[in-house]
């Protein structure tokens, strides 16, 4: 391509993700426009629905010369998408943990940190029993948060309770209606849509937020501060991410050697659904 016609690929590979429905994604997608547009490089973002259809397309991108660059994300541990990259000659950085990466750039945060601090935020206040709602089991970010919340809880003698979503509203209804039986009074959720799901599902129990169970989701969005009652949540600096994710893409289509870009750290902000 010529350097008027360069673009970058973001390929989101699961069912439930759609744009307009994670707020995330929006705030990544324009802290990398604010850097990759100036540079005269454009974002060509693609949805699909499993792995193998993300691991074509960057296939089908890189035969046809159509990206000079990927984005990948939601990576496990040996994922072969890294290989694949490698293999297709494409320059990529990770969004997500250094021990993922293997040569590639990485844009990092301190998911097992984070998670720590929301649980010991939870035991001092009281809390015996907490549910954590977490992503998908397979992906290393997810791995990296059930390790720290567990050891925190460990530390703290505290109960912990494990259920899986996918990130979207449905599977944190499912979650939260597998978990209520145990006897959880707070839950933390790996995203803002499942812990909607989760006030909307102990409202229809009749149970009360913060009164009967506390309320944490990660990611703060608009979405968490509009919910009845406002969700505490773990804020990132998303549209930062995006931006660091842009500078180290345009240093990896450039040959610079790869390097670990380390996100803002986050922070938990307070409101009204834990007591």
């Amino acid at each position: 391509m010529t350097q008027a016609q360069r673009r970058v690929g973001l390929v989101l590979a699961r069912a439930s993700r759609v744009l307009g429905e994670e707020p995330y994604y929006h705030e990544f997608l324009e802290g990398l426009e604010r850097v990759l547009t100036p540079a005269g490089v454009s974002v060509l973002v693609k949805v699909v629905t499993d792995h193998a259809a993300e691991s074509g397309t960057y296939e089908r991108w890189a035969a046809g010369e159509q990206v000079d660059g990927v984005v990948l994300v939601d990576l496990s541990p040996g994922d072969d998408r890294v290989d694949l990259v490698h293999r297709l000659g494409l320059p990529a950085v990770v969004l997500g943990a250094p021990s993922t990466a293997s040569g590639l750039p990485t844009v990092w945060t301190d998911d097992a940190g984070f998670a720590r601090e929301a649980i010991r935020f939870l035991a001092e206040r009281g809390h015996e029993v907490i549910g954590h709602i977490s992503g998908p089991v397979s992906f290393a970010h997810t791995q990296l948060r059930r390790e720290g919340a567990e050891a925190e809880a460990v530390e703290r003698g505290v109960r912990l309770l494990h259920a899986e979503g996918d990130y979207s509203y449905e599977s944190g209804r499912a979650a939260i209606a597998q978990l209520l039986p145990e006897g959880p009074t707070a839950i933390v959720c790996d995203n803002d849509l499942m812990a909607l799901a989760v006030l909307d599902e102990l409202r229809e129990r009749g149970a009360k937020v913060p009164a009967d169970v506390s309320v944490i989701a990660w990611d703060d969005s608009a979405l968490c501060q509009l919910a009845v009652p406002p969700l505490s949540a773990m804020s990132h600096d998303v549209g930062r991410i995006g931006e660091l994710a842009a500078r180290a893409l345009l240093d990896a289509m450039a040959g610079v050697e790869p390097a670990i870009y380390q996100a803002p750290a986050a922070h938990l902000v307070t409101r009204e659904s834990t007591r």
